[in-house]
């Protein structure tokens, strides 16, 4: 054998090069999701053309990387989150690479709903006592996605007003009582009912025999 003609074989073979046909056409399926919280799981799928191809998932504008609850599987093209919960709320992308060009999915929307939790209800003003006549507005907090729907009860029996707000104008000792609202989640089909907060409405007669008898007082006393 030549050796000239071997070496020249063996730098032929050095100079080999694998071409890598460019990224396209970089797609994730499905294209939305709509999910419960810890009662869902989801697994994303990327298909792009071209050849030696490298995948990276993307949340935003972070890397999605594996967890506990994150797996990536078939060469990284598969995302799957276990159990969903809030804060895998977002938008994800795939991104695609070789040597030769890159190229990325549109982003895809993951919806998360939760709740409703933390229900609260203020009333304002906020007094031990309201004069009768007087104007009240309660009003009823609750995290939750979608926005929770409230209604609202005094002394356990359900009033007609729905709605975050309760106005009470011109309030009468007979709308004294425990009121609390409940929140409710309707992709969740979850409730959750405040604890009461107490109104109590003092008559405007005997607010002024109150007053007056303690002007009495401060006068007799003064007197003395």
């Amino acid at each position: 054998m030549n050796p000239q003609r071997g070496q020249s074989e063996q730098r032929n073979e050095d100079k080999k090069v694998i071409h890598a046909e460019p990224v396209s056409s970089v797609t994730v399926t499905p294209q939305s999701a709509d999910l419960v919280e810890f009662s869902s799981s989801i697994s994303l799928f990327c298909s792009a053309s071209g050849s030696l191809l490298s995948f990276l998932w993307m949340k935003s504008s972070y890397e999605a990387k594996a967890s506990n609850r994150i797996q990536i599987s078939d060469g990284g093209s598969t995302l799957t989150i276990f159990k969903v919960t809030r804060y895998d709320h977002g938008l994800y992308s795939c991104h695609v690479q070789n040597a030769v060009s890159n190229g990325r999915s549109s982003p895809v929307n993951i919806f998360i709903s939760y709740g409703p939790e933390n229900t609260t209800l203020k009333v304002s003003p906020s007094k031990e006592h309201h004069e009768e006549g007087s104007d009240i507005t309660l009003g009823c907090s609750a995290e939750s996605r979608p926005s929770a729907e409230f209604t609202w009860s005094l002394n356990g029996n359900p009033l007609p007003d729905t709605g975050p707000e309760l106005n009470l104008k011109n309030i009468q000792i007979s709308q004294s009582g425990n009121y609390s609202c409940q929140a409710f989640n309707n992709k969740t089909q979850k409730y959750q009912t405040s604890q009461p907060s107490a109104v109590s409405v003092l008559d405007d007669r005997l607010r002024k025999r109150q007053k007056e008898e303690s002007v009495q007082l401060r006068c007799s006393a003064a007197m003395n």
